[in-house]
């Protein structure tokens, strides 16, 4: 079917974004799933060692995804998964560069995004960090030790796909802290009692002196998790085919009379907030920018109003000051029950905005409740699935706007 009969039938073309997406994630991860598994281990032994993840990016959408692979490392979401020190530089305080040459250490972990649209920020970050003996990690030709270009060169499913893998490596590098054998400088214990969790991690069961019997149990544990992203993927984008549909010609309306958006969320919500806003008001070529701002972008703002008036707020002041009637809110929550996101959703639509939420597990009061006008369910207790599938879920919006 051609672009312009795809254009013309939403519908069809919703569909067609779904197949690419299908296709290229098991494409992308059948490749790498070892790769991946050996680079969990050499992560577990670098942060066992004392290593941070310095996690970078300095365009628009490249700097959403540095924040949000350090804030899952930094504050896990998991119950019993270990906190992991991690860093996002975005280039705001100093160019990434200088910055890894300041902060930077040997035994650091380096992960770069965007380094084939910066004009070589990032790839000259990276660059300073493999000097200085830090195990860097890229996606795209840039110098990296190891490197995993997608296979594809739409910008948005790449970036989904980058998205799975960081989760990825974030979920299955505390493996590897379950075996002390393993790490370099620790010594084994006889056998780790998986327990009851036996037959979730059949890896924990291990004897801890045998590296390559892990590795194996990883590397399967990835293309689990590749499989179900790939389904949930397909349910975000198949049951919600109208919401999607129906939310596109509201986003196109505003921005037709003149409107905006407004996005918002917490956490790696926050950062898929970022990356919208990026993907609105930057896009790539061929695409017409959009109006959009970032609520969770100041941290003055967020702060001040957190510490004077309550985080309840922190989003619902923002939209009062900033939001128009016939401007759009788009909500992010795993949840569907954050405070703030409702107290915004609330205040968006006293002011006649309209509203877009992005919500899992069961939709939570954001979809009992019926408190957005659009309402997309991804219907999972996992949160980063979850994320992976939000992200493909306002990408395909915006491809949907134009």
């Amino acid at each position: 079917m051609s672009e312009a009969a795809l254009a013309a039938d939403p519908a069809r073309r919703l569909q067609a974004l779904l197949s690419q997406r299908t296709e290229a994630n098991r494409s992308f991860f059948d490749a790498n799933a070892e790769r991946l598994a050996r680079l969990c281990h050499l992560m577990a032994e670098r942060f066992a060692r004392g290593g941070r993840l310095v996690a970078l990016g300095s365009s628009p959408a490249a700097r959403s995804d540095a924040r949000h692979v350090a804030v899952e490392f930094v504050h896990p979401v998991i119950v019993g998964k270990r906190a992991l020190p991690a860093l996002g530089l975005t280039g705001e305080g100093a160019e990434l560069a200088s910055a890894v040459e300041l902060l930077a250490r040997e035994d650091d972990i380096v992960i770069a995004f965007g380094t084939d649209e910066d004009g070589g920020t990032a790839a000259r970050a990276l660059e300073r960090g493999r000097a200085r003996g830090c195990l860097t990690v890229a996606f795209s030709a840039a110098g990296a030790e190891h490197e995993f270009e997608p296979p594809t060169s739409d910008p948005f499913i790449r970036q989904e796909l980058v998205e799975t893998l960081y989760h990825v490596l974030w979920e299955l590098v505390h493996v590897f802290f379950e075996h002390r054998g393993l790490l370099s400088g620790r010594d084994p214990r006889r056998v780790h009692d998986a327990g009851a969790s036996s037959f979730l991690y059949p890896f924990l069961a291990e004897q801890e002196s045998q590296l390559e019997p892990v590795v194996e149990d990883v590397r399967r544990s990835v293309l689990m998790k590749a499989g179900e992203i790939g389904e949930l993927r397909a349910q975000t984008l198949t049951d919600n085919q109208e919401v999607l549909l129906a939310g596109s010609q509201l986003l196109r309306g505003s921005f037709e009379r003149g409107g905006k958006v407004l996005a918002l969320g917490n956490g790696g919500s926050a950062t898929d907030a970022m990356d919208a806003v990026a993907d609105f008001s930057a896009p790539g070529p061929g695409w017409q920018p959009r109006p959009a701002i970032d609520l969770t972008a100041d941290p003055s703002i967020l702060t001040a109003i957190a510490n004077d008036i309550g985080t309840d707020a922190i989003f619902s002041r923002q939209v009062i000051a900033y939001g128009s009637a016939g401007d759009v809110v788009l909500a992010l929550s795993t949840s569907g029950n954050s405070a703030n996101v409702i107290e915004a959703l609330g205040q968006a639509r006293r002011q006649g905005l309209g509203t877009i939420a992005m919500v899992g597990y069961d939709g939570g009061r954001v979809a009992a409740e019926t408190l957005a006008d659009h309402v997309i369910i991804t219907r999972s207790e996992h949160i980063p699935r979850i994320q992976e599938a939000q992200a493909s879920a306002y990408h395909v919006l915006r491809e949907l706007v134009g």
